[in-house]
């Protein structure tokens, strides 16, 4: 180390601890406080160091170095972000999807790059949001900032931190356009081309049942014979199979749905004498549930070419449905207990279509 003038103490930072140094009666001398480096800490230290500087400079410096030394008992106990939000990925294990599970773990390797096992404070908190933002897209950016609002709400339960440095911070989400419905005749032409189709037929009626209910693709996916009456006028929506996984609906919220006369004519034609209460309504050809992504990627992707109309993604089936409903002037109330919209949503997001909504009158 460079000879240093007397009384001068050095703050240096040590692998992410800091520690004092200086020169007295010709010797070197450290005092490592058990503090990280942070700005925080910083203050701190700066404190100690000036008061070290005078004691040399007056005479009444402590060869022993207890007066300088920190007691640990009066700092405050912190938690690191990761040790914390670690403690509540392990709490939510058994309370969410396992496909759920994965956002929280990808969310502790965001944690570990920038914190490190340093706590979150209030400036801390908001430079990470700003970080994830030039790394993931606003949405994403908007989960997982929701995820440490909850981590650190539940850290505040048990005591483990103070304060919630993550409360007041957002994440602006940018406007984004509503693709366009499919039109009466689009849909006529998809669910045709469906049917003329070689390799993907066998999705006619499952086609043809999102595009008459409005339901989300997992709940299609997920239907089973014993969710259906006798003479399927009538449908129970409570399970869905997403991600490989027969779980709840999005909602965790079940609906009955009275279903039109000619989708009650075409599940009762799906009928067989073998057909058994827990069979699924629209199997996969292999048998089994529906996936998702194949569907989207081959099947609906390829019928939508043939046909000659614009992709949109299967889920605009749902999109479809809502905006005809509204069209032709049903009640926004009854069309969410069709589809399992909450009604505040709904008017939120089609308040163009709602033909019900009030019109200012032509008063003077």
């Amino acid at each position: 180390m460079p000879r240093t003038p007397k009384g001068d103490v050095a703050i240096i930072d040590k692998g992410g601890w800091i520690q004092l140094r200086w020169r007295y009666r010709g010797k070197r001398r450290y005092l490592s406080p058990g503090l990280r480096y942070d700005p925080i800490n910083l203050k701190v230290a700066e404190q100690r160091a000036a008061q070290i500087r005078l004691d040399i400079l007056a005479g009444n410096y402590d060869e022993t170095l207890e007066r300088y030394r920190f007691d640990s008992s009066l700092q405050p106990k912190t938690i690191g972000a990761v040790v914390l939000f670690k403690r509540f990925t392990d709490w939510k294990a058994k309370r969410v999807q396992k496909r759920t599970l994965e956002k929280y773990h990808g969310l502790i390797n965001w944690l570990r790059d920038y914190f490190g096992d340093q706590p979150a404070t209030d400036e801390a908190a908001e430079q990470f949001i700003s970080w994830l933002l030039e790394n993931l897209e606003p949405i994403t950016a908007r989960e997982r900032l929701v995820l440490l609002r909850a981590a650190w709400k539940w850290g505040m339960q048990r005591e483990l931190v103070k304060t919630n440095p993550w409360a007041d911070l957002n994440v602006r989400k940018p406007p984004k356009q509503r693709p366009k419905a499919f039109t009466k005749d689009e849909v006529q032409r998809i669910i045709e081309g469906f049917e003329r189709s070689r390799y993907y037929r066998h999705y006619t009626d499952y086609v043809r049942f999102k595009f008459a209910t409005g339901c989300r693709s997992g709940e299609a996916n997920g239907l089973r014979w014993r969710h259906l009456n006798e003479d399927c006028t009538v449908v129970w929506i409570g399970e869905t199979h997403t991600h490989g996984q027969f779980k709840d609906t999005k909602t965790s919220k079940s609906r009955e749905v009275k279903l039109s006369d000619s989708t009650a004519v075409m599940l009762r034609s799906r009928m067989t004498d073998d057909t058994c209460a827990d069979d699924l309504v629209f199997p996969s050809p292999k048998g089994l549930a529906i996936n998702e992504r194949t569907f989207s990627q081959r099947a609906w992707k390829s019928v939508l070419t043939a046909v000659e109309v614009n992709y949109r993604v299967p889920y605009n089936t749902r999109h479809t449905f809502v905006s005809h409903c509204l069209e032709i002037g049903m009640s926004p109330v009854e069309v969410a207990a069709i589809t399992g919209h909450d009604v505040r949503t709904l008017y939120e997001n089609y308040a163009g279509l709602i033909k019900s909504h009030p019109q200012a009158p032509e008063l003077f």
